[in-house]
């Protein structure tokens, strides 16, 4: 299996609205997406600083959604709360 992670930071006033836009619109998008596994969430209330986990079952599940503009349609949703873009990340998940 394999990991994106996103790592990024949300305007301090934002974090309920980035939040509830990740369950609400994120999550059910990601779902549809072949390969999907599952995803988590992780915030800092203090820092507003976000990680994003989405697992996927192989390399290439994951980044079809990055060639095929997927995840930057995801990322706009809530593009407008960020503080500075982003930065994505790919891991093989070994447990």
């Amino acid at each position: 299996m394999h990991a994106r992670v996103i790592l990024g930071k949300v305007k301090h006033d934002k974090q309920d609205e980035a939040i509830k836009i990740y369950k609400e619109s994120v999550g059910p998008a990601v779902k549809e997406q072949k390969g999907f596994q599952r995803m988590h969430l992780l915030t800092d209330p203090d820092t507003s600083k976000f990680i994003s986990i989405t697992i996927w079952e192989t390399e290439n599940d994951m980044v079809a959604g990055e060639s095929s503009g997927y995840l930057q349609e995801q990322l706009n949703k809530i593009s407008a709360l960020f503080v500075g873009p982003p930065t994505i990340q790919h891991y093989i998940v070994s447990d």
